[in-house]
């Protein structure tokens, strides 16, 4: 691709046809030729018919962006091309105006219209782009359109679309912080979505609009879990870094017992294999061994964290390994971190950027959990090529990790240091090899000889440090040292590295009745140089001068007023200041001061040693990894690391995902793309998995759900043998299967490794038994559901809907469970929609609740509790219960307006000493009421809701389902809509309003004799209008 006129002017006029392009001269940039003429190729290319021409300008225009050139001045050239009907072009404008929108506030708003339309383009890409360019606008005025537009692109099918509309969210925050509410809305329901492309940048928008929100991330953390493996690396760091935090919010700290988690080890309910192979009763017999101790047991969720994470250790993406090390670190058991030293070093091998921050967080690491870093010792020694901060980062971990087992091999890496010729490593040096001496009590005198001897070192830096390191060790054991105390003293003429001088005066004044003769000549040789001495020096001269007048003012009251005289009329007030306040204390005047006979306790007070400690030792109450870490300080932005909670909070907030998938969810071709996401198996996801291998389900100990939940995938197989029996069949064994379910039922709840076989087995009955009668007709099956049949199939019900169900579970079938009676401690609670309008609010829909008490106590007091519902969602509480008996049952009934979403209502069942969390999610077609009009009323208003709220499918129906009858069936089943009055005869209608906002439903189906029937839907919904066509065809088909 040539991009010459692209880059700079033409050299010399304009170039015409044929002659040589000059655009990657470096002379031709611009600097030394006029502007009048500036890019004029490309905005004739832009403004002609030819969409290749315009192509070819825009590549150059991009091309011009990408190397950083400055192509502002084409904005109204580009803007007036952003309707082109070409995709490539108008991909390739929008590209441009993202850059530019900013800039050119006042043209890009001229177009604001066109980008409106570029929200309902057929493509994907055009939609997201459209998105992108109007969230760019930092305009005021325009931030009503902007909410509208991201509302609309987070329904959008298309996940790069609602990617961009969490990409949109932070940016509309920033200009209007008012519309945080609104926001938290779209967040809310973003973070519900399934899709790996959506999860990160959603957690990235809600961590930068409301991160103190940690409700919103209850229902979705198992998902999000589930999902991390699976989400782009950027969004593997911000996810992870969102669920460290809430995990220190919602977990106990598995570090309050250590001593006892080494002994007893927890056995998760997401144990591993081992743990599983032990059986059932191992877990009970340590739990009763030690009942006193109130042994830590580590939540499920926490550890299903800690599994789903691990694997990432081995990710190419340093950023995703350093995340995954600080989750570890901040969040796992002290036996389980060891597991990131080994991802850790393998980084070091990366470049020198992501070696220093690596470097930074092992230091921080390795202070509080040495022992993991040990057995990687080498790793950390440092190579010549190594940059120098990267040489004293290593030294810092290799003074962290010396031990006295390993010091005599770190002292000798120290030797070979010292000879290098980079002078701030050596100095880094020396101070480790103090470090060592400091906290290693044996190398002591082996740390201090060696240092004296760097005193005859040729490098005065060497000298310098080593007097400084020497001063320290020495404070630790004066009396044993006198003879490196003269030594020093002898160095005063040689060494002028200021900070070496006053370190030398300091120790002949602190220990000046170690070395009586030497400290009076030292003084006088000081009071010769104290004019051309630093300030550090000076001060340092003076306490001397003080400390001799109190122990020797025979030999030193002169030399001590001479300095005394010279400092009060020094440059430096810190000087004059100190003189004065000297002179002052040592020297008694004519009143006498009440200092002055404390005079040697405020000097020769006996001082502490000095503690060398790393400068890495507080650096962890920061988050590993963060940009405050690496500074040292408080990062704009920054969040801090909660404390873990005293007591755990309530588990079961993330149970309200539950039901979404194993009881209520009527889409299956979505229920089937998402199992993998939700099985926790590790690599056993075979037909007749475990109930204890889903993390959705809780363990047998825990009641607030259903122990059986997870036993639903292995109805799938068994389903197919048992459809292709005959109904006469079915209706003689029903009540054998019945019997046979109870039982295995009951052995499932016995235990935890048998309920393997039984729940497998009861729920391939189950499903067999509830197929049978979705195939017989309608009639028949009222009928039986009146008998009670149907009620007492609900009670059976343990797992999701079976995948060839030919009808909605919203449908007049049967029930829907709402509670099952093991998890519900004898409380068995199922719901039907009953389609009846709700007395209480006719925008709400009509729910049965049905009781059945299979206990031998009476339940009292049954009542709705608080919910905790999404926005929008409101729930009509059915009169409280007072008391239920024993092998009663009753119906009560309850409205939830559903806010025309397929949200789920979370809500509470209590009893006076239980509480239970359940939820129910509509089917889409439960959304609607009917309405009943005119073939022309029908036409007139289908032709209102044309274009993006128009859905059209095609379908082949199957040769039983030709017959008016079943079709009309087979749609009203499936909606609540009514059915329109027709002339052709293959040809069917139907029309409903969404019960909350009212917005007309129009189905038609055109059901031709030959070739492919067609499904239309007109709805300004346009997700209710999508989920629906899904749900009829899938109806239609099967």
């Amino acid at each position: 691709m040539s991009a010459a006129p692209a880059y700079g002017e033409d050299k010399g006029g304009s170039a015409g046809p044929g002659e040589p392009e000059y655009g990657h001269d470096p002379a031709s940039g611009g600097i030394f030729s006029s502007d009048y003429k500036r890019h004029d190729d490309l905005k004739e290319m832009l403004d002609t018919n030819k969409d290749s021409l315009k192509l070819e300008a825009m590549k150059r225009i991009v091309a011009m962006i990408a190397r950083g050139k400055n192509a502002s001045d084409l904005f109204p050239a580009v803007v007036k091309n952003v309707a082109c009907k070409n995709i490539e072009v108008k991909k390739l404008v929008y590209v441009y105006l993202v850059r530019y929108a900013e800039e050119q506030q006042d043209l890009a708003l001229l177009s604001i219209s066109t980008f409106q339309r570029g929200l309902k383009d057929p493509n994907q890409l055009i939609r997201a782009s459209a998105l992108r360019v109007l969230s760019s606008i930092r305009v005021p005025i325009i931030v009503p359109i902007m909410m509208l537009a991201i509302k609309e692109a987070a329904s959008d099918m298309s996940p790069y679309v609602r990617k961009t509309a969490a990409h949109a969210i932070p940016k509309l925050y920033s200009l209007d912080s008012d519309q945080k509410d609104q926001l938290i809305e779209v967040i809310e329901k973003l973070l519900a979505d399934k899709t790996t492309l959506v999860a990160g940048s959603v957690v990235m928008a809600f961590e930068e609009v409301c991160p103190e929100r940690i409700d919103l991330i209850h229902k979705n953390y198992r998902k999000l879990c589930n999902l991390l493996i699976d989400v782009e690396e950027w969004g593997q760091v911000v996810i992870i870094s969102m669920l460290t935090r809430y995990a220190r919010t919602q977990f106990l700290s598995p570090t309050q017992n250590e001593s006892l988690l080494e002994e007893n080890p927890e056995k998760a309910f997401y144990g591993s294999e081992e743990d599983e192979a032990k059986g059932p009763g191992s877990e009970e017999a340590a739990t009763t061994a030690l009942p006193a101790r109130k042994p830590y047991v580590m939540d499920p969720d926490h550890r299903l964290l800690l599994r789903n994470t691990k694997p990432l250790l081995q990710s190419r993406s340093a950023a995703v390994v350093m995340a995954v090390a600080q989750l570890y670190f901040h969040l796992a058991p002290k036996a389980e971190v060891g597991v990131i030293a080994k991802a850790l070093v393998r980084l070091l091998r990366s470049h020198s950027e992501v070696q220093y921050v690596v470097l930074q967080n092992v230091a921080t690491m390795s202070i509080k959990r040495r022992g993991m870093f040990e057995p990687y010792l080498k790793s950390f020694y440092i190579r010549s090529t190594d940059p120098t901060q990267i040489k004293i980062l290593k030294l810092e971990v290799l003074t962290n990790l010396a031990s006295e087992t390993n010091i005599p091999t770190v002292l000798r890496e120290f030797q070979t240091y010292i000879r290098s010729m980079d002078k701030d490593f050596v100095a880094a040096t020396i101070q480790a090899i103090g470090r060592c001496a400091t906290n290693i009590g044996r190398v002591r005198d082996t740390c201090l000889n060696g240092l004296v001897q760097l005193l005859s070192n040729r490098d005065e830096l060497v000298v310098a440090e080593s007097v400084v390191v020497i001063k320290k060790l020495l404070q630790m054991q004066p009396a044993q040292h006198g003879e490196i105390i003269k030594h020093l003293a002898k160095l005063t003429d040689s060494i002028q590295v200021p900070m070496a001088r006053a370190s030398i005066l300091w120790l002949i004044g602190e220990y000046c009745e170690h070395v009586p003769k030497i400290a009076p000549d030292v003084l006088r040789k000081m009071a010769k140089s104290f004019t051309a001495e630093e300030d550090i020096v000076k001060l340092q001269v003076i306490n001397l001068a003080a400390k001799l007048y109190l122990t020797n003012s025979k030999q030193t009251k002169l030399l001590t007023q001479y300095v005394l005289s010279l400092a009060k009329y020094d440059q430096n007030y810190d000087i004059r200041d100190r003189a004065r306040f000297t002179r002052q204390l040592i020297v008694p005047s004519e009143q006498g001061g009440a200092l002055s006979r404390h005079a040697k306790k405020l000097f020769l007070a006996p001082k502490p040693a000095p503690v060398l400690e790393s400068s890495f030792k507080d650096r962890d109450h920061f988050q590993l990894g963060s940009l405050s870490h690496l500074l040292n300080a408080k990062a704009t932005g920054y969040q801090e690391l909660p404390d873990w909670p005293e007591e755990a909070p309530d588990p079961s907030v993330r149970n309200v995902e539950v039901p979404e998938w194993t009881k209520c969810s009527n889409r299956e071709k979505r229920k089937e793309k998402e199992k993998p996401f939700y099985s926790d198996s590790e690599g056993e996801s075979g037909p007749t998995e475990s109930a204890d291998s889903d993390p959705e389900s809780e363990s047998a100990s825990d009641s607030k759900s259903s122990s059986e939940s997870g036993s639903g995938e292995s109805s799938s197989e068994s389903d197919k043998g048992s459809h292709e029996q005959s109904e006469e069949e079915g209706g003689k064994r029903k009540m054998k299967k019945r019997k046979k379910v109870t039982e295995a039922q009951g052995d499932a709840s016995s235990s935890d490794e048998g309920s393997d076989s039984s729940s497998s087995s009861s729920e391939s009955e189950r499903t067999s038994e509830t197929e049978e009668e979705q195939v017989e007709p309608a009639s028949w099956r009222k009928k039986t559901d009146k008998a009670g049949t149907g009620s007492l199939l609900a009670h059976f019900h343990t797992g999701p809907p079976p995948p060839l169900q030919l009808l909605s579970p919203g449908s007049g079938a049967g029930r829907q469970e709402l509670l099952h009676r093991v998890a519900g401690e004898g409380l068995a609670v199922d719901y039907t929609f009953s389609r009846q309008p709700f007395s209480g609010d006719p925008h709400m829909v009509s729910v049965h609740i049905h009781f059945s008490n299979s206990s031998d106590t009476p339940i009292k007091g049954l009542h709705v509790g608080t919910p905790k519902l999404p926005a929008g969602i409101s729930i009509q509480e059915f009169p409280e219960i007072e008391s239920l008996a024993p092998g009663e049952s009753t119906t009560a009934v309850m409205g939830i307006n559903f806010c025309d979403s397929t949200q789920a209502a979370n809500f509470q069942l209590c009893t006076q000493t239980r509480q239970f969390y359940v939820s129910i999610q509509p089917p889409v077609g439960e959304l609607m009421a009917p309405v009943f009009m005119s073939e022309n009323e029908f036409k007139k208003e289908q032709g209102k809701l044309t274009g993006m709220s128009e859905i059209t499918e095609k379908l082949t129906l199957p040769d039983g389902c030709r017959s008016d009858h079943i079709v009309v069936q087979k749609v009203t089943t499936v909606a609540n809509l009514g059915r329109v009055p027709c002339g052709a005869s293959d040809e069917y209608r139907f029309a409903g309003r969404t019960l909350t906002s009212g917005s007309l439903v129009l189905l038609t189906l055109d059901a031709r004799p030959t070739g492919a029937a067609q499904l239309t839907v007109n709805s300004e919904k346009m997700v209710i209008g999508t989920m629906l066509v899904k749900d009829v065809v899938q109806a239609l088909t099967q």
